[in-house]
């Protein structure tokens, strides 16, 4: 049974006049998690998450992005874990089916970009970093980062699993996504 994930809906200053508007390609893209639970490493996804975007790389502190998670959509291809995640104890979709991330700022980076924000799980909200790195071809781009969670900071992880005797707390979220230009 594991645990969080990242779902982003980052938003900054008002938008340049020059920024692009980019659609996320679904079948392109992945969402991922990693955890450990009993001392082994586990992979996990979510195959359903949307988001829109406004992004200039000259002047990324205009960016807004929103991503939106289905929480429901998880899966790690162990049948006990998968059929766990949606229940209370985890990420309780029927009371919070949605996580959200909302960028408070982004900026440049030594590599790349970070994106700073509110990331909403469970109906709880804390700040956290997405380092992010940005390649554009043309009309197409692709996002690839990484943020460190804690699932307990979440509420992810109740009873049983409310210590990190079964699992851990510590959670890997990666974002790889591509977009093409929408405008």
């Amino acid at each position: 049974m594991s645990f969080v994930l990242l779902a982003l809906a980052l938003s900054g200053a008002a938008p340049m006049a020059d920024a692009a508007e980019w659609k996320v390609l679904a079948p392109k893209s992945a969402l991922t998690f990693t955890g450990t639970q009993m001392g082994e490493k586990f992979t996990g996804a979510f195959s359903r998450f949307d988001a829109r975007i406004s992004f200039d790389p000259e002047h990324p502190e205009s960016a807004k992005i929103a991503v939106t998670v289905d929480l429901a959509s998880a899966t790690t291809g162990d049948r006990q874990r998968d059929g766990a995640l949606p229940d209370k104890d985890w990420f309780d979709v029927a009371k919070t089916p949605n996580a959200t991330f909302v960028a408070t700022e982004v900026k440049r980076a030594e590599k790349g970009f970070v994106a700073t924000g509110d990331l909403t799980l469970r109906g709880v909200t804390k700040k956290i970093v997405l380092p992010f790195s940005l390649d554009i071809d043309g009309r197409t781009a692709r996002a690839r980062g990484h943020a460190d969670l804690l699932r307990n900071e979440f509420g992810v992880g109740q009873g049983d699993y409310a210590s990190d005797a079964w699992v851990a707390f510590a959670v890997g979220v990666d974002v790889d996504l591509t977009a093409e230009r929408a405008d």
